[in-house]
Parts: structure tokens; sequence; C-alpha cells
């Protein structure tokens, strides 16, 4: 099992990577698995159900749009997220939807769209999709599951262990923090030049720079797209997008006043990741990474570090991003990414350990203060809970970003202070956030049923 840094970032669209991305694409491959039998010309009826943390926020997730998306042949890196509500209005008041965009089926949107509270056997994201001919017989019935960051498996491969369907050999395979510091010091070479030693594996050194490059244009993108638009995100909390404002404010005569100011490049990081994660929740174009909860934390600790840093080049940027993949593909391999499995602390606390270890190798950090910075950014979110207020990617997940994000620099400025040695390793911080979501009660894992989400004060 081989997992490429292009596993983990991703672009697609929000505001979910567990509930959006990963149904959509699950939708993807049962059209392909239907393709594979001769069956889309000969389908009449289409059944999809959905269980546990899917069906309980996937109304706020935008799931439900995913999934007439992914049937209708789309993919989350390419649709237009404009279409999605459309296509899923289309289907509710018609009872029909366009299959692969080409053959009318029946999708009774009260009767053949259901939802179920329990949970399937292997990951709280289940999902069922069926067609059946006009005779009621079944075409294809197949079961996936959205095990976070936009990762999907069928049944058969969830039972085998088989997060990522890919058994390329690599040169520096890893499953430990420590296996990976032993490689770095055997080799003399950095954890970023032992991941694109492995990266190699898959296609040239020019495309994965130029691969990577783009995930950064990506990431830049989606921090300029949340800095103009404004308006209420949609869901029904009424919450307002701030960054066009906080922009404006930051970009006045006093915020150029106080640009020298620590102060205000953490103004400048809460900024760049408030708008990630506006343009998020209001499901537009955004890269996961690892998950679209989380995706504000790398770009705005990568923004910082091009805007404040000095004559920045794009070997670090590519550095930063393929060291903090290592980070993100321990925390895949050992614990989890999907806060449905194991709370916010797999997917803000995964993303804030990657930023911390990206940004401590591009300031000079060698690969035990790296795994350090890591560390010291996952300790500090163990235990953090999953309970968005409506089932929605809003509060407390966009501000949370932020502070993460802020989190991770500190991290980073902490581990470069030091020589590398600490009291306890990432790989018992991983294990240990693995153990703590195994504990951690089911209504505080993306259900939408404690926390915040049920403590909030509607106005």
């Amino acid at each position: 099992m081989s997992i490429s840094v292009f596993d983990l970032f991703k672009v697609g669209v929000g505001p979910s990577s567990s509930h959006t991305v990963g149904p959509m694409l699950a939708a993807n491959r049962f059209l392909a698995l239907l393709q594979s039998v001769d069956g889309i010309a000969n389908a009449a009826t289409l059944e999809v159900d959905l269980y546990g943390s899917l069906s309980a926020t996937g109304k706020g997730h935008g799931t439900h749009g995913a999934i007439v998306a992914g049937l209708r042949g789309h993919h989350p890196e390419s649709v237009d997220p404009a279409n999605l509500p459309l296509w899923l209005d289309e289907v509710m008041q018609s009872g029909t939807l366009m299959l692969a965009d080409r053959q009318p089926v029946d999708l009774d949107w009260n009767k053949n769209f259901r939802l179920h509270e329990e949970s399937l056997p292997f990951h709280p994201n289940g999902m069922r999709i069926t067609a059946l001919d006009d005779r009621g017989s079944t075409l294809a019935s197949e079961v996936y599951y959205s095990i976070g960051g936009g990762f999907v498996v069928n049944t058969e491969e969830a039972e085998g262990g088989n997060i990522v369907d890919d058994q390329t050999a690599i040169p520096f395979e890893f499953s430990s923090a420590a296996e990976l510091l032993d490689m770095a010091s055997s080799q003399r070479e950095s954890i970023a030049e032992l991941m694109m030693a492995n990266e190699k594996c898959w296609r040239d050194e020019s495309a994965v720079r130029q691969q990577l490059l783009s995930i950064w244009e990506a990431m830049r993108d989606c921090v300029a797209n949340g800095l103009v638009h404004q308006g209420i995100l949609p869901g029904g909390l009424n919450v307002k997008r701030r960054a066009k404002e906080f922009h404006a404010a930051l970009s006045g005569p006093k915020g150029r006043n106080l640009i020298s100011s620590s102060f205000a490049a953490m103004d400048w990081v809460n900024l760049y990741a408030l708008a990630v994660n506006e343009e998020n929740a209001g499901g537009g174009r955004v890269v996961t990474a690892p998950t679209n909860g989380a995706a504000g934390i790398i770009p705005a600790v990568l923004m910082y570090f091009v805007e404040f840093g000095d004559s920045v080049t794009d070997d670090a940027i590519v550095d930063f991003l393929l060291t903090a993949a290592a980070v993100g593909i321990l925390c895949k391999k050992n614990a989890s990414l999907s806060g449905a499995e194991v709370g916010c602390q797999g997917e803000v606390g995964s993303a804030c350990a990657m930023a911390a270890a990206g940004l401590c190798a591009v300031l000079g950090g060698t690969p035990e203060q790296v795994e350090n910075a890591a560390e010291i950014g996952l300790e500090h979110n163990l235990g953090l809970t999953c309970d968005p207020v409506g089932g929605l990617v809003q509060v407390p997940c966009i501000e949370r970003n932020a502070l993460a994000a802020v989190k991770a620099i500190n991290a980073a400025l902490m581990a470069l202070r030091g020589t590398g040695e600490h009291f306890i390793s990432l790989d018992k911080v991983i294990k240990t956030m693995r153990d703590t979501g195994l504990d951690m009660q089911e209504k505080y894992k993306e259900t939408a049923k404690g926390g915040l989400a049920v403590n909030a004060v509607e106005c």
C-alpha cells in the first residue's frame, strides 16, 4: 500500500472531503462498475442509502448533490461547483437523474434516497448505491466508505485493510516516524528528498514539481477568491463571510502601519485561513489538505511563509508540501483523517502537524526538529471533537482553522529552538489520537448530536 502526496492534496469542492468529495468519487466508482457490466443503457431506477454520519450531516455537507453529480459522471477536480445545487434540485423536483449525463433513470427522492441512523460495519461514512433495470432486477449494487480526506474504499478493500488501492513499490516505505527518521539519517537526506524519491515511482521529478506547484496555485486561488466574496454562507445559520472586510482593514492605512508587528503577521495568517474555509463552507473550489474541514491551515501557513519570508523559491514550496505530506501519510496509516471516525483531532490536528512540519523544514529544521514540530502540533489538538453546528462546516470549523494555523507556526518555531530531542514521539501522539478517537462518544464525531451542535444558542 503506497500513498502519494497527491492522494493527500487533491483539488475538489467544498464543504467536506469525506461528505462531499468522497461521495462524489464513490458515485464515480459506481458509474464505472455499472459501465463494466454494460448496465448504464439498461438502468431504469437508482437507489441510494446513506448511513451513520453521512446520513446525520450529509444535507449540510452537500452529500446529496455530490452523489448526484458523481452519478452524472462529474469529478471533484473539474466539476463546476455552481451546478451541484441545480442538479440536485432537478432530481428532487422531477424524480429523474441523467445517469452519465445521458441516460434518464428514476430516482424517487422520497422513496429511493434513504437515510439510516445506524452505521455500517467498517466506518461511520457508509453508503450503498444500487441500479435496477425496468423489471426490478439488480444490475449492480455496491457499498462504499468515505474514510476521510477524499479516500474511498468498497467493502472488499475495507476488509482487506487497503485504504489506498496502490501497490506501487517505493524505495522508502515507512509506517512510523521512527522509520522515517532512520531512513533520513542513513541516507543523509531530508524528509522532502525521501518523499521525492518515492514520488518518482509514479512520475518524473519535473512532473512532481509542476503538479505540486499547481496545487499551491490552487491554494492561492482559493485564498484570493475568499478575499473577494462576501455575503451569507448557505445552510441557514446566517454566518457572514468576514474575510473581505478583514482584508480591507488590514490593507488600509492602520493595517499597513502595523505591518512590522508580529501581531500583524498573526492577523494575516488568520485572514488566509478564514478566506479558505469560507470558500469551502460556500461550496467553492478548494484543495483537500488533508481534508476540506481543515483545508485552511496548510495554505495559511504556506502563505505566511511566502509573504513574510525572504525570497521564497519554488524549491521551498515543493519541500514544504512534500514534508507536510509525509506527516499526513503517518496520520492516515496509523490513525485517521476522518472527523466521523476520530473527531476533529484527525482533521485539524493532522493538518496542524503537517503544516508545522512543512514550515519547520523550509526554515532549516533537521528531520528530528521536523518530527518534533509535527508532534507539538498534533499533541495540542488531542481530544478535539467534531460537533459542527447545524451539521455545517462553519461553526466552529472556520475559526478553528485560523487558530490551528497560528498554532502550527508556533510549533515549528518551538521545535527550531530545540535540538529535536523531546519527551513524547510523534508516533506515540498519533497512536494516542487513534485511541482517543476510539474512546470518544459517537455524538462528538461529525453527527451534530453533541457539544456545540446542541448547545449553540439559536437566534
